[in-house]
């Protein structure tokens, strides 16, 4: 195994760990930092893993299926977490969830198809993954703010910042799923 799919092992390998301390506030001092921390360690080798396969000539199917997996995975285990704190609303997360689940059917289906089709992440997909990432990291934020008693949920409208992020992400994250199935509706009717 080459250092770049290390990398994107290593992601996987934190997700648990990640999950923990989101759910650990409990009995684990300021847990929601170390969450956080592990998020960003998770999300700085994302962008190292693709550098390092393309820069050393690293790429394999392996780390191609493998990247964008870790990826859902860390994003997932957040968005649980969320809900499970009650940071977020299961209709929303089930929503990106749902999403995230048919794009990579229709990747599965487009790359075994008579063509190799490889579907590369449009504008939509990247501005989808940019809100989902902002909202996760800043509302991990908030909550750490809250754990250190910078401010309480009272003084500051930590929910409906909250939601507002997620409703948006929730958005681009729809319409993104609408305009990949559109844009690749023909690979169902070769699929027959």
């Amino acid at each position: 195994m080459n250092l770049a799919n290390k990398l994107t092992m290593l992601r996987i390998i934190l997700v648990p760990f990640f999950a923990f301390f989101m759910l650990a506030a409990d009995i684990v001092p300021y847990s929601y930092l170390w969450a956080a921390v592990l998020f960003a360690i998770a999300s700085i080798t994302d962008t190292i893993d693709g550098k390092v396969a393309r820069k050393y000539n690293m790429i394999t199917d392996f780390g191609k299926f493998l990247d964008p997996l870790a990826d859902k995975v860390l994003v997932v285990t957040a968005l649980i977490c969320f809900v499970q704190l009650g940071w977020a609303s299961a209709w929303v997360v089930s929503i990106i969830v749902i999403r995230e689940f048919m794009v990579s059917g229709v990747r599965l289906v487009a790359a075994g198809s008579e063509k190799k089709i490889v579907i590369a992440a449009n504008i939509w997909g990247k501005l989808k993954t940019a809100s989902t990432m902002v909202a996760i990291c800043v509302i991990i934020g908030l909550h750490i703010f809250i754990s250190f008693g910078l401010f309480t949920m009272e003084s500051f409208p930590v929910q409906l910042l909250s939601d507002i992020m997620m409703y948006i992400s929730c958005l681009l994250t729809a319409v993104s799923g609408i305009i990949y199935l559109w844009d690749y509706r023909e690979i169902f009717k070769e699929a027959k």
